[in-house]
């Protein structure tokens, strides 16, 4: 994670991030980079290229000569699915030193009204280009056009983990009054974040990503006490109803190999 000032754009100091990130995984095989338009680039690219021919897939931004090609009459298009179709050509802008793969996939909005995409604004009174929304994607990946389109549109788990840090750790909901009061204290949170994803992870071990806001009521907010018994060891005592004890005992067990240093008592 690394903070930037809001009047940036999406690949301002990119590739400074890009080899802080790779140096971070040192050691790791990064099997796929996927970015969205914000950073179609061929410095972007040409850096993933260079460092060990990364795979990548970035979504490609819709300037005219990608209108062109989309809207060409030329174009071979190959049937997905209803109303989807693909295809795929070579293309070179003016600035790059090689062409490059690039994959269309245009969806008709007559058979597909929820269908992602943009229409192509230049071409706004041609009927048959104006009832299609189109994506693009460059690509050197040697997968097929609609591999990699399905791969691309398989985000996993990263946008609900955005939604996370944003609803329950107040990423978007604050700021200091210098840049670096508001680094370290997203540095913070984000810390923080990390540390209950162990927790999930290797406590819970649960097939569900549960929510902090989740996670506070279930197992954190548990009404308890401390005391000590006549042979003076302290003894936790949680008030859990019959139906999660055994459920609670299990997360002692799975955090740890050892005894507690203290008894606990559960009812």
């Amino acid at each position: 994670m690394w903070l930037r000032s809001g009047d940036t754009s999406d690949a301002n100091n990119l590739l400074s991030f890009l080899s802080d990130t790779f140096s971070n995984l040192e050691g790791k095989n990064v099997s796929l980079v996927r970015m969205d338009s914000g950073f179609c680039s061929d410095e972007i690219m040409s850096y993933l290229e260079a460092k060990n021919n990364t795979s990548y897939i970035i979504a490609g931004r819709f300037y005219q000569p990608i209108q062109a090609i989309a809207a060409s009459k030329d174009m071979h298009w190959l049937a997905v699915d209803k109303g989807i179709e693909i295809s795929e050509q070579r293309y070179q802008a003016g600035t790059w030193k090689a062409p490059r793969r690039l994959i269309i996939i245009r969806q008709k909005i007559a058979e597909r009204p929820q269908a992602p995409g943009r229409q192509l604004r230049m071409f706004a009174e041609d009927d048959e280009v104006n009832g299609y929304r189109y994506g693009a994607y460059f690509t050197n990946l040697n997968l097929s056009a609609v591999e990699v389109w399905r791969l691309y549109r398989g985000r996993a788990d990263a946008e609900n983990r955005i939604k996370e840090l944003k609803g329950d750790f107040g990423f978007d909901s604050f700021n200091m009054r210098s840049f670096n009061g508001t680094e370290a204290s997203l540095t913070f949170a984000m810390l923080a974040y990390n540390l209950m994803a162990f927790f999930r992870q290797f406590i819970l071990q649960g097939k569900t990503q549960q929510t902090l806001s989740t996670l506070r009521y279930r197992v954190f907010a548990i009404g308890a006490y401390f005391e000590k018994n006549k042979s003076g060891q302290t003894i936790l005592r949680l008030a859990l109803n019959l139906k999660r004890r055994a459920w609670f005992e299990g997360l002692w067990n799975t955090g740890t190999n050892t005894s507690p240093p203290y008894k606990k008592s559960i009812g």
